[in-house]
């Protein structure tokens, strides 16, 4: 294994260029899935890095519940064993597994409190609920995905710029942005270096409705003139776990991005390109990650199983 334990839990500094260049340059569809797998890899990869951390360099200390044959020369001489790193990798993965836990939690939490307010209300696809506070956001699961807004914002926007609200909040639920917004959630927990891909996602993704809420309306307009006014009167959804018409972010650079010209649709960027190089090197570096997180553990497998007794 060597040092090429430890790479996984650094190589996700690959991605920080990509974060950036992608909502400026990708479409913002190729941009959330991008950035979602490529933090998603590195998560897992850097976690099961701890994991062997935390086995090898623990082996030797004692009271340690691992079998005696772990602890022989021969097995420690072919596994290098850093009591230091060991101990430290116990409150680190410790640490990571109750952060990615009250995440998973409280975005259950979340949802169930969203869905029992709403138990007394008409299962219609929207419901709209009579709050001088204006907010709207979308909440998936539960019998139906729901479309929330209140009767303050609705009171604020005009009949055509209703319709983008509604059709921007359908696209997350199409979409499933809730997915993709907790996989980076967790990732980001997962490894502090991930958090740019966090805050990247979570605008590609408002970015990724506001085009498809454009395209639904047929006035690119009319969505920007929805979101700044939204931003102007409303406060972000109730809570960071739920998408939003009026989410927390650089509205500005959405509005902008709605009253240009609309974005490209391409898989992949060219190689040739700034973007392309820092995709391909986020996806180099997941790779790498992906292969020496995998390398490392299949090596310690076969050598710790060969010197546990049967």
């Amino acid at each position: 294994m060597g040092v090429f334990v430890f790479l996984p839990l650094v190589l996700p500094l690959t991605a920080w260029p990509i974060a950036r260049l992608a909502e400026q340059h990708l479409h913002p569809r190729t941009a959330t899935r991008l950035l979602t797998g490529v933090a998603g890899v590195m998560a897992t990869c850097s976690t099961v890095c701890l994991g062997l951390v935390m086995v090898v360099g623990t082996a030797q200390l004692p009271g340690n519940p691992l079998p005696d044959g772990w602890s022989d020369p021969e097995v420690r001489a072919a596994v290098p064993y850093d009591e230091v790193a060991g101990k430290a990798a116990i409150p680190a993965l410790c640490a990571v597994l109750v952060a990615c836990g009250r995440t998973l939690w409280r975005h259950g939490r979340v949802r169930r409190r969203a869905h029992r307010a709403l138990a007394g209300l008409p299962g219609t696809e929207v419901a709209v609920l009579p709050d001088e506070v204006p907010y709207a956001y979308a909440l998936p699961g539960g019998r139906r995905n729901r479309v929330v807004v209140t009767t303050a914002l609705l009171d604020c926007l005009e009949p055509a710029e209703r319709r983008a609200l509604f059709a921007h909040e359908r696209a997350h639920l199409a979409a499933r942005h809730h997915r993709f917004l907790l996989a980076v959630q967790l990732a980001a927990r997962a490894n502090p270096f991930l958090r740019p891909l966090r805050t990247a996602v979570s605008y590609t993704a408002e970015r990724w409705a506001d085009e498809e809420a454009a395209q639904a309306v047929g006035s690119r307009r009319t969505v920007a003139r929805a979101i700044g006014k939204a931003a102007l009167v409303a406060r972000g959804t109730p809570v960071a776990t739920l998408a939003g018409l009026a989410a927390p972010g650089p509205v500005p650079r959405r509005v902008t991005a709605l009253l240009g010209p609309a974005p490209l649709v391409r898989s992949w960027p060219s190689v040739f390109t700034a973007v392309g190089l820092a995709a391909w090197g986020a996806a180099a570096g997941a790779a790498v990650s992906a292969m020496s997180s995998a390398n490392s553990a299949v090596t310690m497998f076969f050598i710790l199983y060969a010197a546990t007794p049967l």
